[in-house]
């Protein structure tokens, strides 16, 4: 099954950018996914093909109309795929909903540009996610969007080497992954920890769980809040609050 990405855009040109070289650019000319940036301003009816327009009640930039966005995603099919629109008004994306994407048929990404979009899209439209890439504002949703779609391909059957290589990875346990080392042993005074050279397998996982524990609790307190809460387990039995969907 190809996992089929359509864009709506100001920029199709953009697209697929950096994912056309690399793991997906490789896994694109394999037919494992594919990639459809397609003009918004295809949907404009006027002959200017205005796509924004001031804000009501006033205020700086412009926002995209809802009437063109609507014509626009109307227009692709869904056939299962969910539909994103990239803003920093949206919820932030995780390693967890990467995943669920990565395993369907596809997605339907909207990038924002300008003040944003017409809040009535989203009032006419309550399927569409709004989805934001971290705390930070871009000056157009395509290079969040770039950036969830390489996510996602990389996870696809046969893009990484070996089926189990995104296992450990960030995220993946609501933790950070552990430090790497490689050859040479000795650099600049620094060596290898000497556990990674022991050749024990027991202890090299038990020293990767404890540092990804370690610099989990002191790099992202807010991952390491949510994983000790889903260690805590309940007297009653009942399902912890704070336990995340199995993936």
């Amino acid at each position: 099954m190809t996992f089929a990405a359509t864009i709506f855009t100001l920029y199709p040109e953009m697209f697929p950018g950096p994912l056309g070289v690399s793991l997906a650019g490789r896994a694109m000319a394999e037919g494992k996914w594919a990639c459809d940036p397609v003009q918004i301003r295809d949907f404009a009816t006027d002959k200017h093909r205005t796509v924004d327009d001031t804000p009501a009640g006033g205020g700086a930039g412009m926002v995209l109309k809802c009437d063109v966005l609507a014509r626009a995603l109307d227009s692709a099919p869904a056939a299962g795929r969910p539909i994103l629109a990239m803003t920093p008004r949206g919820k932030p994306i995780t390693q967890q909903r990467i995943r669920e994407l990565a395993a369907g048929p596809g997605v339907i990404i909207l990038c924002g540009r300008f003040e944003g979009f017409d809040e009535r899209l989203f009032e006419a439209r309550p399927e569409i996610e709004q989805v934001s890439l971290a705390d930070i504002v871009l000056s157009g949703g395509e290079m969040a969007a770039l950036t969830i779609l390489d996510a996602c391909i990389r996870l696809l059957p046969g893009v990484m080497g070996a089926a189990s290589s995104g296992d450990e990875e960030s995220f993946e346990q609501s933790l950070i992954e552990y430090p790497h080392y490689t050859r040479p042993p000795e650099w600049e005074g620094r060596t290898i920890p000497e556990v990674l050279r022991s050749g024990d397998h027991a202890k090299i996982a038990a020293w990767r769980k404890a540092r990804s524990e370690e610099d989990t609790r002191s790099r992202r307190p807010d991952l390491w809040e949510r994983y000790e809460g889903a260690r805590v387990q309940p007297a009653s039995g009942a399902r912890r609050k704070n336990k995340e969907p199995d993936q």
